[in-house]
């Protein structure tokens, strides 16, 4: 390209781009309809050239970003002419997606009539059709068996929307109304984007854009092999277990071997163990994102996290393993686990590498959908549980943070307004606090997870699915740090005894009164116990965060 920038004009750029992605989320937030989106904001904004980089995203949900070249890749190779006014909409695992339950809203943006970019919105849905409510089916043996599968294909031509579409895909979720308007959000969203970017190209001209966009990605690849030149050479190796599969299969493995040399760094996870029949299997793109994940979290915090800053690494896998699924199997956990294990793998491996970069683990995914009739309102309702957040794994830098919530997410997710909940639902939050004892200890504590008793408030039975991990193995230690406790959930009713809930199972019977005990992870503790100060011990003590109460975790 023959134009060139200076370096405040490719900040200028660097920053609008940023500031573009950040407004596209809190139209987002502002405007959509089902509670897992405005209150617990699980959705992403990116922008992506037409051959699938990633140039500039908001922070949200690093998982859902980190695919989203890969769902780019597959808009360009399946719709070769797009034109102005069309949009594309996609969620399949195995044409670029992620899992099922995120959607995800392409829009070109155009200059005359050269297409430059896609503004893009990625939105979990809190239903997607299939056997079971929610968008997760712990007994699927097959893709099909998870909801509905979308390839690329054009929710609008030319400017006009395709409301046959638009009407088959509400008739097949459970809660049309909340599907419908948050389709619409991410759809604004998306045109937003675009609007904001013309603006921006006819500000500064085409040229000076598209050199100020090839100067940044130069510059996040110079500053992240910067950072990696200053790692120890060698192969490393880590692993990572998953709890099972639900069917009764256990510790199923994770391995990463890590090749640092100069500044390039090759992530091989052909030795993990072989997919599943169940929903613990990763799709290709979701096994890219979270490898991409784990290197973005070892670089420094202030490089733009771009196609530029992971030119560096290199990943290797095998198709028919647990962290690549062969087509047709379930994936739906995916995005949760195995991505969460996949991190943690591979930060396990760099710590012997980067070992004051190396944070330890952090919770794992554990989530609970109920489906039930609202008594105050006689509609019937589908509530997903955010609340309840594991802690982080603690670092080099001091311990992790509590109730901040899974690798995956790295804090986008929240766990929304406790009042708004019970405003909405048939829910009443008895106890919402810290969890004591959770954290791993280390010479840096891992955060706490969070000790929940919810109550539900129906007048007729409801149901219940779970859908997670982290019951059998607790967030990891790293370089001498402990594990944290593990997950606990239990369902209590009047005249039953207690019942464990598993993490991976549908059809729970809850009756009215019931109420669940939830009892969250903490984080991994870094570094010996050993060496954590007295003063700390203490101060934890003061505040509660550990006792000598065993019961207490």
């Amino acid at each position: 390209m023959s134009e060139t920038v200076d370096p405040i004009t490719r900040s200028v750029v660097q920053h609008r781009l940023s500031s573009i992605v950040a407004e596209m989320g809190e139209a987002m937030l502002r405007t959509s309809y089902s509670q897992i989106l405005n209150s617990s904001r699980d959705f992403s904004l990116a922008i992506c050239d037409v051959t699938g980089r990633l140039i500039a995203q908001a922070e949200h949900i690093p998982v859902h970003v980190g695919a989203l070249p890969w769902a780019t890749r597959a808009v360009e190779e399946r719709i070769r002419d797009v034109v102005p006014g069309d949009m594309i909409l996609m969620n399949d695992p195995y044409h670029g997606g992620s899992h099922l339950p995120d959607l995800t809203v392409f829009v070109p943006v155009f200059d005359g009539e050269r297409r430059l970019l896609w503004t893009i919105v990625r939105a979990h849905q809190s239903d997607i059709g299939g056997a079971t409510h929610g968008a997760y089916n712990p007994d699927a043996t097959e893709i099909w068996q998870e909801g509905l599968r979308i390839p690329p294909i054009r929710l609008a031509e030319a400017g006009r929307m395709r409301d046959d579409i638009l009407d088959m895909l509400a008739l097949n979720v459970r809660n049309p109304y909340d599907f419908r308007g948050d389709l619409a959000a991410m759809i604004g969203a998306a045109h937003l984007g675009e609007r904001r970017v013309k603006k921006l190209l006819a500000e500064l001209g085409t040229p000076v854009v598209e050199a100020a966009i090839e100067a940044v990605l130069d510059a996040a690849e110079a500053q992240a092999r910067a950072v990696v030149s200053t790692w120890r050479d060698g192969t490393f190796h880590g692993e990572a277990l998953l709890d099972d599969d639900g069917r009764g299969r256990t510790d199923i493995r994770i391995a990463a071997k890590v090749t640092k040399r100069g500044s390039d760094v090759e992530v091989d996870l052909s030795d993990s163990d072989p997919q599943a029949s169940s929903f613990v299997n990763s799709s290709h793109a979701n096994m890219q994102a979270a490898v991409a994940m784990a290197f973005a979290y070892l670089i420094d915090p202030d490089i733009p996290k771009n196609s530029g800053a992971l030119r560096p690494l290199t990943v290797k896998a095998k198709q028919g393993t647990i962290v690549w699924a062969d087509p047709g199997r379930p994936v739906t956990l995916c995005t949760s686990h195995p991505g969460n294990e996949i991190v943690e793998a591979i930060v396990k491996a760099l710590a012997g590498s980067c070992p004051d970069r190396a944070m330890a683990g952090w919770g794992r995914r554990y989530r609970i959908a109920i489906q039930g009739e609202n008594p105050r309102t006689g509609r019937g309702f589908i509530w997903h549980m955010f609340h309840a957040r594991p802690g982080g794994g603690a670092s080099s830098g001091g311990d992790g943070w509590s109730s901040i919530g899974e690798w995956h997410s790295a804090g986008g997710l929240k766990f929304g307004s406790i009042e708004v909940a019970e405003a909405r639902f048939p829910l009443h939050f008895r106890k919402h606090e810290f969890r004591p004892n959770s954290g791993g200890d280390g010479q840096y504590r891992g955060g706490l997870g969070v000790a929940l008793d919810l109550v539900l408030e129906t007048t007729r039975p409801a149901l219940g699915n779970t859908a997670g991990e982290g019951t059998r193995h607790g967030s990891a230690g790293m370089l001498g740090g402990e594990d944290s406790a593990p997950h606990r959930y239990r369902l209590l009713s009047e005249g039953r005894p207690p019942r464990e809930l598993r993490t991976k199972e549908v059809g729970i019977e809850i009756l009215p009164g019931d109420y669940l005990e939830v009892r969250s992870a903490g984080g991994g503790g870094w570094g010996p116990p050993a060496k954590r100060s007295q003063a700390a011990r203490e101060r934890d003590r003061l505040q509660g965060l550990v006792t000598d109460d065993a019961e207490a975790v």
